[in-house]
């Protein structure tokens, strides 16, 4: 299969190196000055794993003409109708669509935009982010990256794409229940997000405060509340997993979107935060803490959007 990875910053960058390290048919669509940078000194990855430099094909939007089999889109939410605009020209009949953004709501703009059977569900499980010199830093040992129908059922294409992503550095896993695993990571994320931005703290930092770990597990249960009665019950392996992940003394995780606070950069905190509060609201649902947190993102962003102009 013929592999488009749009951009190549964290999520694309590091399943992208992978499967190139591999031997896979990988190509990578990047910006002039990202594509510069590639050409002279390589896709680096710094990984728990062992680290690596591969060689990627890259190019450019305006020279985007052919279709590919699989577009891997992992980009940020709000940079998600530009990029889809850009590679519009690689999506023909017989391309897969598969999306590893965070949250939900981007489903409805892939679809709209290409149709419901280009688009499958995704979702990756990856702490990762960009040094300042370009690199793919792989922060903890997690590499996991899930996909499948969103309707539902194992298809041909979703154990296909299993195939070509099992190769070393990927946990990979064709899911019969998506959209589950997605709202469960959607769940998951709004947790860690809401309450390492508004702590500014990772959770092994927050767990070593009075009321820490309270705090943590009455946003979880806020979250886990809108997936209920969103029609996904959290299933009792996730919480415990996450009960786990929540406990972990001295943990150094904290959100990308307190990594992008920390270096000013705009966050997904409308499409993560907003989205699950606006549901909450929707469904009749109270959740304080969320609504806290998504307020103090928003009001960093307002600062973050003065200081710039």
């Amino acid at each position: 299969m013929r592999v488009l990875v749009i951009g190549a910053g964290a999520l694309g960058g590091y399943y992208g190196a992978c499967l190139v390290r591999a031997g896979r048919d990988v190509t990578f669509l990047v910006r002039g000055t990202r594509a510069e940078q590639l050409r002279r000194d390589g896709l680096k990855v710094v990984s728990p794993h062992g680290d690596f430099t591969v060689q990627p094909k890259i190019i450019l939007a305006h020279d985007l003409e052919e279709a590919f089999d699989v577009v891997l889109v992992g980009v940020k939410a709000y940079s998600l109708d530009e990029a889809m605009s850009q590679f519009a020209p690689a999506v023909g009949a017989g391309t897969t669509i598969l999306p590893i953004l965070n949250g939900l709501r981007h489903l409805d703009a892939l679809i709209a935009r290409f149709g419901a059977a280009r688009v499958l569900g995704g979702l990756a499980n990856v702490s990762a982010g960009l040094d300042p010199d370009g690199r793919v830093v792989h922060f903890m040992a997690n590499q996991t990256i899930v996909f499948g129908e969103i309707e539902g059922a194992l298809s041909e294409r979703a154990l296909a794409l299993e195939t070509l992503f099992d190769v070393p550095g990927i946990d990979v896993r064709a899911s019969e229940a998506i959209t589950q695993d997605m709202w469960e990571k959607f769940v998951q994320l709004s947790t860690i997000a809401g309450i390492t931005c508004l702590m500014r703290a990772s959770i092994g930092d927050i767990l070593a405060v009075p009321n820490g770990e309270q705090s943590i597990f009455r946003l979880f249960a806020e979250c886990c509340a809108v997936a209920t009665a969103s029609g996904y019950e959290p299933r009792a392996p996730f919480i415990e997993f996450d009960h786990k992940l929540f406990t972990t003394l001295d943990s150094p995780l904290k959100a990308s979107m307190l990594r992008d606070i920390e270096r000013g950069s705009m966050t997904e905190c409308e499409h993560i935060l907003g989205d699950m509060a606006n549901r909450a609201r929707t469904l009749g649902i109270e959740t304080p803490l969320l609504d806290l947190a998504r307020a103090h993102v928003a009001a960093y962003e307002v600062g973050r959007r003065r200081a710039a102009s």
